[in-house]
């Protein structure tokens, strides 16, 4: 036995080792390439402080950047049966359920809360990315109906936080039928004159823009959001034509129409009070 070799050496490689280093310490910014520190990013609301690119923000985080918890009470939502059309393709679709549900310990990709802005009541639904995409299934589309009718019960504004990727498709023709359900529930809140505010934030993409997601009495977008319904190389291809580099964004479709406020996350809480304020 090589006493130097089994011993000492191992003693003292332990004393010099480099410790590993925590996974994602550091964020390169997609925008301008900046190397930032978690902490600094988490400082900053997951802003760029060179160029104000907005990272995504989980549903989780933006609650507890806009809603205090003395104030805030989560809505149950209604239990339905899984996988309505036993659905399987490289995984069962109720195993991917199971799987995100650990995952996010969410039972799917809406929350739904009895919360205030400033002095107003209001119902907040919230879209979580982090759950299949924010993807709209027969949960979402149910979620939406409840909100928009403990709105009406209430009498207070209904105000969303999107971020999918369109319909899921796990669940075929009733994913899309989720669309003229929320526009339904929308109607409904118009016809009582119940406020209906939403927040599109990145991504908000597919049957969501093209259903309830555009259909707000006041559209606001945070700075930089990515908004349209099919991709964009997809629709350069379809129509032979070159589009705009910021085509899709956020400040583009305010340009042209379609969305009323574009505002900088840390403004978010102070421009929605303002809107409730004023439409109440």
């Amino acid at each position: 036995m090589n006493w130097l070799t089994n011993f000492v050496k191992p003693k003292l490689s332990a004393l010099v080792r480099r410790k590993d280093v925590p996974e994602n310490l550091w964020q390169n910014c997609p925008s301008c390439g900046n190397m930032l520190h978690h902490k600094d990013l988490k400082e900053n609301l997951r802003v760029c402080n060179a160029c104000n690119y907005h990272f995504r923000m989980s549903a989780e985080d933006r609650i507890e950047l806009i809603f205090s918890k003395e104030d805030t009470k989560e809505i149950e939502l209604d239990k339905i049966s899984d996988d309505p059309l036993n659905f399987s393709d490289k995984k069962k679709y109720k195993d991917r359920l199971k799987e995100y549900r650990k995952k996010t310990k969410r039972e799917d990709a809406f929350i739904l809360l009895d919360t205030k802005i400033g002095q107003s009541d209001i119902v907040c639904g919230l879209m979580n990315f982090s759950f299949m995409g924010g993807s709209m299934g027969r949960a979402v589309g149910g979620a939406i109906v409840k909100g928009a009718k403990t709105a009406l019960e209430k009498k207070c504004p209904f105000v969303i936080f999107t971020s999918s990727g369109g319909a899921r498709m796990q669940e075929g023709i009733i994913s899309l039928m989720q669309m003229p359900r929320t526009v339904a529930a929308v109607e409904l809140l118009n016809e009582n004159k119940i406020p209906y505010i939403v927040v599109l934030t990145e991504p908000t993409t597919g049957g969501v823009t093209a259903s309830f997601a555009m259909l707000g009495d006041i559209t606001i977008a945070e700075q930089g959001s990515t908004i349209g319904f099919a991709g964009k190389r997809v629709i350069q291809d379809t129509i032979r034509e070159e589009l705009p580099i910021d085509f899709q964004k956020a400040e583009y479709l305010k340009e042209h129409g379609m969305v009323d406020i574009v505002c900088h996350r840390r403004d978010l809480k102070n421009n929605l009070e303002n809107v409730i304020n004023h439409i109440t």
